[in-house]
C-alpha cells in the first residue's frame, strides 16, 4: 500500500467512525440504547483501523523524519483526532441520555 492509500485509509476510517458516533447519539436521543451501543462498537472498529494505519506510518518513519509531511497527512491526522474526540464526547452524551430517560 502506498503512502497516499494509507493516508486515505486514515481519513476514510476516521470519518466513518465519527459518522457512526453521531448516528449512535441520534438513536440514544430516541431512547434506543441497544442500537446506540452497537453503533458505538462499530465506530470503535473503524477508529481502530484508522489508528492502525497511523501506527504503521509512525513505525515506518522510525522517528527519523523519513516520511515527507504533506498537507493531506496533516488533514488525515486532524480527521483521526476529531473522530476520537467525537467518540469520547458522544459516549458521555449517550450516558447522560440514558440517565435522563
Amino acid at each position: 500500500m502506498d503512502l497516499e492509500e494509507q493516508v486515505m485509509g486514515i481519513i476514510i476510517n476516521a470519518g466513518q467512525s465519527r459518522s457512526l458516533c453521531y448516528e449512535a447519539l441520534r438513536h440514544a436521543k430516541q431512547g434506543n440504547f441497544t442500537e446506540a451501543e452497537g453503533l458505538m462498537k462499530e465506530a470503535q472498529e473503524f477508529a481502530n483501523q484508522a489508528h492502525l494505519v497511523q501506527t504503521q506510518l509512525i513505525e515506518a518513519d522510525e522517528g527519523e523524519g523519513k516520511t515527507k509531511m504533506t498537507l493531506i497527512m496533516v488533514h488525515a491526522q486532524d480527521h483521526l483526532m476529531t473522530s476520537m474526540l467525537a467518540k469520547e464526547l458522544v459516549a458521555e452524551l449517550i450516558e447522560l441520555h440514558r440517565k435522563v430517560q
